[in-house]
This record gives C-alpha cells, sequence and structure tokens, in this order.
C-alpha cells in the first residue's frame, strides 16, 4: 500500500515519505523492500535467559548492491524538505569537489530526494555509483520497480499514479540509455561524511527559499 503520512521504516530506521510503498513486516510497517527482508526474531526457548535472546536473533546478511561498472565515480545525493509539503532542497556531491545544489518553493521530500539523483545523473558523464540515503531512490532501481510502472502505463500495484512522475521519467530514462548507472543506499545522519554533506547543502537550500 501506499503512505499517507510522513513515518519511519519498522526496519531501517530511514524516514518514509508521504506517496512511498509500504507493507507490514511483522508488526510495522515499513518500505516494500525492508519488509521483504525483515526477518522475525524466532522464539524464545524455554528457559532462555533474556541477556541471551539477543545473542539468538535470526540475522540475514544484507541485500547486495548493483554491480557498478569499472571505474564509476562515486556522487551522493540527498534532499530536504521543510513541511513535507513546503520549502525544500536537493544536493549532489562528489570526492573531488564537484557538487551543486537547488530549491522549489512549495515540494515535497520525496521529490527533492528524486530532484538531486536527477540532477546528479544530468550534470555527470561516464559510468556512476549514486548514493543515497533515500531507500525510494535506490529500489526503484536495485528492485526493478520502474519495470512495472511502465508496464502498468506509470501506475503502481495500488493502480494509482506514480508520484512524481515528472521526475521519475526524466531520471529511469537517462538510467536505461547510458546502461553504466547504478545506486547504492546509505543510511543517513551515519556519520558518512559525504551523505553529511548533500544533507547540509540541501538543508542550505531549502531555508534559502523558505
Amino acid at each position: 500500500m501506499t503512505a499517507k503520512y510522513a513515518t519511519t521504516c519498522g526496519v531501517c530506521a530511514a524516514p518514509v515519505s508521504p506517496g512511498e510503498q509500504i507493507a507490514k513486516a511483522g508488526p510495522r510497517w515499513a518500505h516494500v523492500a525492508c519488509a521483504d527482508t525483515a526477518g522475525d526474531a524466532p522464539a524464545k526457548a524455554p528457559g532462555t535467559a533474556p541477556a541471551k535472546k539477543a545473542a539468538t536473533k535470526a540475522t540475514r546478511p544484507a541485500r547486495a548492491d548493483m554491480p557498478a561498472a569499472e571505474g564509476a565515480l562515486e556522487v551522493w545525493t540527498d534532499g530536504a524538505c521543510s513541511g513535507n509539503p513546503g520549502p525544500g532542497g536537493w544536493a549532489w556531491a562528489t570526492r573531488d569537489g564537484r557538487q551543486d545544489s537547488g530549491g522549489e518553493a512549495g515540494t515535497t521530500n520525496q521529490r527533492m530526494e528524486i530532484r538531486a539523483a536527477l540532477e546528479a545523473v544530468r550534470s555527470l558523464e561516464g559510468p556512476l555509483v549514486v548514493v543515497s540515503d533515500s531507500t525510494y531512490v535506490v529500489n526503484c532501481f536495485r528492485d526493478g520497480w520502474w519495470k512495472g510502472w511502465i508496464a502498468r502505463g506509470w501506475t503502481t500495484s495500488a493502480k494509482k499514479p506514480v508520484v512524481s512522475r515528472d521526475l521519475w521519467e526524466p531520471l529511469i530514462t537517462l538510467v536505461n540509455e547510458r546502461g553504466d548507472i547504478s545506486f547504492r543506499w546509505v543510511k543517513g545522519h551515519s556519520g558518512d561524511e559525504m551523505n553529511d554533506l548533500v544533507d547540509r547543502l540541501a538543508v542550505e537550500r531549502s531555508k534559502a527559499v523558505a
């Protein structure tokens, strides 16, 4: 189903924006992709002490990243929004110092995440790895959500129009035309210096248009 309100994923703890596809992961709501990989802890064996319960939880390997083209340039992207909808900003940056950012007076966090990836792909030539803390952006390509959207005439599995098609369509077209772009998820606010940089840039631009 589609999230109606902004919330937090019960699996990866990343933000869930209105319009994102969500599913039940046990008692919690989560991104569809996260729900697919979420495992419940095994039942506690009789007599097992609470301290040992955490150690016996089932764990699953991290989901594999998309294969990256040889020599691909990493570019970090992020979006920010105050109010959702409200004033927002987007940004991208590479380790070699290239960067760009922009803002919009009335937008959503989800749109700014997509816009950041689109602007990075438009601006940078050659093989790329787009590093984003948006599971919506990353999973669209890693899990091939875009294929279903196009096959259904730009509608979701819930038979609703794909949100932000005006941004998704050019991004998906560029990625498919170039064939050398992959996407990788990074947890936001986790100490990744480049993710922190694009977050600051996006927030600054959102404040500038407020």
